[in-house]
């Protein structure tokens, strides 16, 4: 992945919704892509409304679905897609969607180049938007359908360093940004995107800091697109 690649911090494009992994998804939705544009981030994130953080009471990964459900019933779970949009040199075990090798090149979050071997990686796919900040602001009101599709949906993951993600934690924008700065505006604009998409809330000091870093990069795209914001029926959580 070059830090330019279109992708989920760019225009994302929507999984092809069909039964098997064909050639054409071998990279499912785009990652993150070029920092130019309009000023729509800016304005997005202004727009966003502002609430204090609600108590994680109720909080489980549960709430939001099996891990890497096949939401778009493309019969590779959303982790390999993932892995595949967004290594390069990608290698399979047992057909196309398994991914048993590749390179992340640069990781997002820290510019380093890091090799994922299936069963020992250093990469882990990152919730830009963390489940638990979700769920303290907004989505422990949602149905389950709505929390499921957001667990899943390609605009609010990434592969990063494992490192680095299990430091973030379920951070928001005001207590993490990733160590290398050329990447913090990419990050901060797919937060933005993600919490307008799905009608979440930030908190006061969490609207200053997305603020404070978009105002360094006025060009910088509103990330689109990714998944519909309902799974499909045949999804549950608890």
């Amino acid at each position: 992945m070059t830090r330019l690649k279109s992708g989920a911090v760019g225009a994302v494009v929507v999984l092809a919704a069909v039964a098997g992994c064909t050639s054409g998804q071998d990279k499912g939705a785009p990652g993150p892509g070029p920092k130019s544009g309009g000023g729509a981030v800016l304005t997005a994130a202004e727009a966003l409304p502002v609430k204090g953080r609600a108590p994680k009471t109720g909080y489980s990964r549960e709430r939001f679905g099996s891990a890497w459900a096949d939401t778009d019933a493309n019969s590779c779970d959303t982790r390999d897609d993932i892995l595949k949009r967004d290594l390069k040199d990608v290698r399979f075990t047992g057909g196309r969607c398994k991914v048993s090798y590749g390179l992340l090149d640069p990781d997002p979050y820290s510019g380093k180049e890091i090799t994922y071997r299936r069963g020992a990686s250093k990469v882990d796919i990152d919730h830009v938007v963390a489940l638990s900040d979700a769920w303290q602001k907004g989505a422990r009101y949602w149905d389950a359908s709505k929390r499921i599709a957001l667990a899943n949906d390609p605009l609010n993951l990434i592969a990063v360093d494992s490192g680095a993600n299990r430091g973030k934690g379920d951070g928001d924008a005001a207590t993490w940004l990733p160590p290398d700065k050329d990447y913090r505006c990419p990050y901060v604009a797919t937060q933005v995107a993600v919490k307008k998409k799905y009608g979440l809330w930030v908190t006061s000091g969490e609207k200053a800091a997305m603020e404070k870093v978009l105002a360094a990069c006025p060009d910088q795209k509103l990330p689109s697109g990714g998944n519909p914001t309902e799974a499909p029926a045949r999804f549950t959580a608890r």
